[in-house]
């Protein structure tokens, strides 16, 4: 009978000892799930922060720069232009001699101080008119530019033949160590032949002294 009651205490024992360890798993099991929740939480969080960007085309227009600033980039009177030509794009032009130049395919722009002056070549079906770009061009220049205002599209005859003009003002990008950005003008030109449109755009801060050498540089491009 002792032996009996032994066995039996034992038994108990037992069955009570397993049962903590159950519970005490239990409880680890619980805190892991709501560990993991949490990271899940978290990793939403950042994901929402990262997609909540603002639209160039929000921004709002920056003040005109300063009068250093400004005549900082004028063009000078004596600047020396040289002809470059592009093989690939079939065309020639003028552009200021010294100025860092950055070639890509048939488009190439050149840069000196706030100063730019580009041209890109695209394949279209149909020539340009001042109605087609108001409806088209400007929309889409109105969507991913930087603050664009005070749009103005005209036909021009240039020497070596028509184009159609868009002026207007807008934000330069971001300046990538200071972030600042400079109110900018810019003369976009829209050249067409062959199924071939080039837009030669320049651009400098509201106010430069640039006029007689924006218009020699548009005067100056031609096709091959």
């Amino acid at each position: 009978m002792k032996r009996t009651k032994v066995s039996m205490y034992a038994c108990v024992f037992a069955l009570a000892l397993s049962l903590v360890v159950l519970v005490g798993c239990g409880g680890t099991s619980s805190v892991q799930t709501s560990s993991s929740t949490q990271i899940s939480s978290t990793s939403t969080i950042h994901t929402s922060t990262s997609t909540h960007t603002s639209s160039p085309s929000a921004e709002q227009p920056v003040p005109a720069g300063n009068s250093n600033q400004v005549s900082g980039s004028d063009i000078p009177d004596t600047q020396v232009f040289v002809k470059y030509t592009s093989s690939a794009g079939k065309y020639r032009w003028d552009v200021p001699e010294g100025w860092a130049q950055t070639a890509n395919g048939t488009d190439v722009s050149f840069v000196s101080n706030l100063n730019t002056i580009q041209v890109t070549l695209t394949n279209v079906s149909t020539p340009p008119t001042t109605s087609s770009v108001r409806t088209d061009q400007v929309v889409t220049l109105q969507q991913t530019g930087r603050a664009v205002r005070d749009v103005q599209v005209q036909n021009k005859q240039l020497p070596n033949g028509p184009a159609i003009l868009i002026i207007y003002s807008s934000n330069s990008d971001p300046n990538a160590v200071t972030g600042k950005q400079v109110r900018l003008e810019n003369n976009r030109y829209l050249f067409f032949h062959n199924g071939k449109l080039a837009t030669l755009t320049l651009s400098a801060p509201v106010g430069a002294d640039n006029v007689d050498q924006w218009a020699h540089i548009a005067g100056s491009f031609t096709w091959e």
